[in-house]
Parts: C-alpha cells; sequence; structure tokens
C-alpha cells in the first residue's frame, strides 16, 4: 500500500460530491486529515451549472495560501444507455468549465486535477483483453466516446496552462450508495431483487466477465494519486496520466450472482428476456502498466464488498424508504 495522504496538503474541491464516487472520494479525504470541500450543482440547468462553477473555481482558487490545489472530478449522469444528445450536453458543460477554470488560475496555482473516466466505456471494441493503459481506445457508444472527448480535452487544458491530471479510467464500482433508480449498478441491483423477491431482468450472458472495484477503494486510490501526482508527471514526461483503477481480476456474472445467492442463502430470481444491448461486450479485462505503486494495497474483498451494500439495502428496505424506487431497473453492465 502506498503512503498516507499528510494532514497539510493542499485542500481539494470534489465536483460530484453526491455521487457514489464523489461520496466516498469526499469521506476519504476528510478521514486522511487533508482539507475538501464539495459543490451544490444543479446539474439539471447546463447554464446555472456553469455559473455556479465558475463562482465555485474562482472562491476555491483564491482561498489555496501557497497555490497547491486539487479538483477532484466525479460528476457524470450518463451511463452506456444515454442517449447521445444528453452525453454532449455533458461533454459541453465539461469544456465550458475548463474554459472558466483556465481564465481562474492564478500565476501561482499548481493544480492536480482527476478526472473519473470509464475503463468499460473507452475499451469496449478494443481487441485482445486483458486491456492496458497502452491499448488502443475503440468505444462503441456515445457514453465512451463521450469520456474520451472529456479526457481529450482536460489533456489540452493541461498542455496549455502546465496543470497535472489523472485521466482515471474506472472498472465496475460497487459499493454501498449506488443511486437504484438508475439502470446500472449490478450489484446493488441484485441485492435488491432478492429482498424483494422480484425477478429481475438479465440481458447480457452469463459468462461476461467485468472487474469489479470497491468504491471505498477506488476513492482511496484517487486520494492517493492526486498527493503525488505532480511526481507522477515528473516520472512519466506527460501532463496527463491514464491510469486504470482496477483489481486486476476479472469477475464473470455467473461468479457475482453465485456470491450474492451465498450472502442471502437463497437463488436470486432471474429473467432472460433475449437479446443484448448495444455497446455490451463479453470480455472487459483490464491490467494497469501505469503508476504500479497505487495497486499495492489491500483490496476489499468481494464478499465482504457485497455484505455492506446488502446491509445497507435491507436497512433502507425495512425503513421503508423513499430512496428505494418503486422497481427493479435491468442490468446495465459496463
Amino acid at each position: 500500500m502506498t503512503g498516507a495522504v499528510s494532514p497539510s496538503g493542499p485542500p481539494t474541491l470534489v465536483v460530484g460530491g453526491g455521487g457514489l464516487l464523489g461520496r466516498h472520494v469526499r469521506t476519504a479525504f476528510e478521514r486522511s486529515g487533508a482539507p475538501v470541500r464539495t459543490a451544490s450543482v444543479p446539474w439539471h440547468d447546463p447554464v446555472a451549472a456553469r455559473s455556479v462553477l465558475r463562482s465555485e473555481l474562482a472562491a476555491f482558487l483564491g482561498s489555496a495560501p501557497d497555490g497547491r490545489v486539487n479538483i477532484a472530478w466525479c460528476a457524470g449522469a450518463g451511463f452506456v444507455a444515454t442517449p447521445a444528445d444528453e452525453l454532449e450536453t455533458e461533454v459541453s458543460l465539461f469544456r465550458d468549465v475548463l474554459t472558466d477554470l483556465r481564465a481562474a488560475l492564478l500565476p501561482t496555482t499548481r493544480l492536480a486535477f482527476f478526472f473519473a473516466s470509464s475503463a468499460g466505456g473507452v475499451y469496449a471494441g478494443s481487441a485482445e483483453p486483458p486491456f492496458t493503459e497502452v491499448s488502443e481506445a475503440r468505444p462503441l457508444v456515445a457514453y465512451g466516446r463521450a469520456k474520451l472527448a472529456m479526457e481529450e480535452a482536460l489533456t489540452e487544458f493541461c498542455a496549455e496552462t502546465g496543470s497535472v491530471a489523472l485521466l482515471g479510467r474506472i472498472t465496475n464500482l460497487y459499493g454501498p450508495g449506488q443511486k437504484l433508480s438508475k439502470p446500472q449498478g449490478l450489484v446493488s441491483q441484485l441485492c435488491l431483487a432478492q429482498l424483494r423477491g422480484t425477478p429481475l431482468p438479465v440481458w447480457v450472458s452469463f459468462d461476461t466477465i467485468r472487474d469489479y472495484l470497491y468504491v471505498g477503494d477506488c476513492a482511496e486510490m484517487v486520494v492517493e494519486a492526486l498527493d503525488g501526482l505532480h511526481e507522477q508527471v515528473e516520472r512519466s514526461g506527460s501532463n496527463a496520466v491514464v491510469k486504470i483503477l482496477a483489481t486486476g481480476t476479472g469477475v464473470t456474472l455467473a461468479a457475482v450472482i453465485g456470491e450474492i445467492n451465498r450472502v442471502f442463502r437463497r437463488r436470486a430470481r432471474l429473467r432472460i428476456p433475449g437479446a443484448g444491448t448495444p455497446g455490451q461486450v463479453r470480455d472487459l479485462r483490464v491490467r494497469s502498466v501505469v503508476w504500479p505503486e497505487l495497486d499495492q494495497r489491500t483490496q476489499t474483498p468481494f464478499a465482504v464488498g457485497v455484505r455492506r451494500i446488502a446491509d445497507e439495502i435491507a436497512l433502507a428496505y425495512s425503513a421503508a424508504t423513499s430512496a428505494l424506487p418503486t422497481h427493479v431497473s435491468e442490468i446495465s453492465i459496463r
């Protein structure tokens, strides 16, 4: 495991702090003792969102006593099946925010930027898994193309400003706090279906392979990456570092279902509608070959992560909380 983050580290602004990854990143920074803040952004209104972020960024950059600042961009409502026009709006807003950020930079600013990208999105059409950072990115759907466009925009921003960035290509995140109303989050959806005893539609093959990364582990990787990003950039020679954030272990859908059945001590009720969905591929194993020190950590065992999700959803279910959706979504594996 890499070294602990210094409590005297630079302040961090987490954008998208209300989402699954953003909440855990914020918590990880708080646990480290480093200063962290989030912004309340009206994402449903791109014009208002840009205005809020412009003000937040200007105030944030001006608050750093020595100019060192971190931004962790964990925002993004899109997933594999999101329509292209919605994703274009998201990409456009990101570019606009980078324009505003460029204008707000001070002569003393030393910015480290983390961007949450998607390994499944960008490597969906790539050849010969396991994919690494040197594999050619070949997205199959608009979601993956949008992530690549945002990576490219941030890379250009860093080249122009001297800022540094980590383009974190994340595999399938799972853990407590998944938004159950979205048709994604395989483990959470299976746990919810188990509690309700309702059949869950599965649109992909049971031998579909994905890399499942516990969100708390991912958040710790983000925190440590931002802490050492300037040094990593010096070693790599590039201001924008591409890094796959993963466990490095591929797990089949059948194995995931088997583990959840073991936790609940009964078989899940599944419904197989037929043909799969566009952009879904069978094998998305990955292997990181960049910045290996970040991968040297004790990972949360899959069974432990599943139990934490099951306990959280069971508590919400027993309390009849409004956080639970009125129906179970179809599984969408990225």
